[in-house]
């Protein structure tokens, strides 16, 4: 057995099992990590979700940045809306999956501050899907909203790469610190997800609405949300290959030693008669 396991071919073969088992126990601990910090996210996420609504300058200033703490916060804002100044930004999908525009249009507060506010999502133009498409009429007067605080979008969060040079009124991402340079009021940080209005829209002044953290569709923020429930699962699979391994080299080692048994015996009688020619 000793001479068998000090071979070259077993030595080597021994060698490898016991890195894949290593290399599979660290994948584990790995993807136990990040179902862990899965489970601090999802915790964070409910609690502000499910906080009670505040008045959106409670939490945000001109420049501000929203912390994590706060996003899916619900808040208020009262004010006007700023049809002239809205805009859309591209390649966002609805809870279909199809891929289409964010409306985003200024709300400017009764203390004159303005509000990045998204309003929903809309289809893009069927002749030229990256043409500036049919959006929603604007609601006059003023409105009071809840929403969901988010915080300014980066390539980073969003996984959207910013691009230049984009027709009129086209962007990328939703950035108060980029339609700062754009307004002539001043600019809370960060944005807010449009759930309802006082008084309420009609058809004719609505988007489709963002979904939101505990929708399986995609928004702006699913960044916060991709692989729940998955890590689990992957670190035990991990675990139990782990332990497969060796289960595998012993049953490996075992046919080695039996064939190594039958090919010694084999060759006894061929000996036997080479000594007694």
């Amino acid at each position: 057995m000793l001479r068998l396991l000090l071979t070259r071919r077993w030595v080597a073969l021994t060698l490898i099992f016991i890195a894949l088992v290593l290399i599979m126990y660290r994948l584990g601990w790995w993807q136990f990590h990040r179902y862990q910090e899965t489970k601090r996210n999802d915790h964070r996420i409910s609690l502000a979700a499910h906080a009670p609504p505040v008045s959106v300058e409670t939490l945000s200033h001109p420049g501000a940045a929203i912390p994590e703490r706060d996003r899916y916060r619900p808040v208020t804002v009262t004010g006007r809306f700023d049809a002239a100044d809205q805009f859309v930004v591209r390649r966002r999908t609805n809870a279909a999956g199809n891929i289409g525009f964010f409306l985003i249009t200024p709300l400017v507060t009764q203390d004159g501050k303005a509000v990045l506010v998204n309003r929903g999502w809309v289809a893009p133009d069927n002749n030229d899907g990256a043409a500036y498409p049919a959006v929603p009429k604007t609601p006059q007067g003023v409105l009071t909203l809840t929403g969901r605080l988010q915080p300014d979008e980066t390539s980073k969060l969003s996984r959207i790469r910013n691009v230049s040079g984009l027709p009129p009124r086209q962007y990328m991402l939703i950035s108060s610190t980029e339609q700062a340079k754009n307004l002539t009021e001043p600019v809370l940080g960060g944005y807010v997800e449009l759930v309802t209005t006082k008084p309420a829209l009609g058809a004719a002044y609505q988007a489709e609405s963002v979904a939101g953290p505990d929708s399986n569709s995609q928004s702006t923020s699913d960044a916060a949300i991709v692989g729940k429930g998955v890590h689990l699962p992957y670190a035990i699979q991990w675990w139990l290959f782990a332990l497969l391994l060796p289960i595998g080299w012993v049953i490996l080692f075992r046919q080695g030693l039996k064939d190594e048994r039958e090919s010694a015996e084999a060759a006894e009688p061929a000996e036997a008669a080479e000594v007694a020619a």
